[in-house]
């Protein structure tokens, strides 16, 4: 499994997604990932990800504010694609960061990407928002349906 996400913004939600993960699904990252090649030069921000989605078997953009507007997140849909991966957005927008501070629902990212045959990815993969309030609800939310949600975009690459 490979999360794809803003850093800046969603880097302390996306840890707690993948604390949820560990032990469960094989992820192909870790937070020491993402600070060391985050100051990396194009090329080689672009060969990492390159690696890490050919490895995994599914990729969960984890969606914030400006998600769908970041360059890196729309390039790691579209080697998803590429490569036939499952691929399944999650909205992190309640989670609380380090400081407490929640931020508002950003635009669906795979409206932004279109599939071979030109229509909008949006049309086929699930983005999930939990219906939960409370930070600590929508992780154990996400939780509970994370399996669900990964086997859905696996049998959606399928078809």
């Amino acid at each position: 499994m490979f999360f794809s996400f803003e850093y800046n913004k969603d880097a302390w939600r996306a840890a707690q997604i993948r604390n949820i993960c560990l032990g469960s699904y094989d992820v192909v990252t870790t937070d020491r990932d993402w600070e060391e090649v985050r100051v990396k030069s194009a090329a080689a921000i672009k060969e990492w990800i390159d690696e890490r989605i050919a490895q995994c078997d599914c990729v969960v953009v984890l969606i914030g504010t400006t998600t769908a507007y970041r360059k890196w997140v729309l390039y790691e849909i579209e080697k998803a694609c590429e490569l036939n991966k499952g691929i399944v957005g999650i909205y992190v927008h309640k989670i609380r960061n380090i400081v407490g501070d929640r931020t508002g629902k950003g635009k669906n990212p795979f409206e932004e990407v279109l599939t071979g045959s030109g229509e909008k990815l949006s049309e086929y993969v699930v983005c999930y928002d939990s219906r939960r309030l409370s930070s600590e609800g929508v992780c154990e939310d996400i939780a509970g349906k994370l399996e669900e949600l990964v086997a859905g975009a696996m049998k959606e690459k399928a078809m």
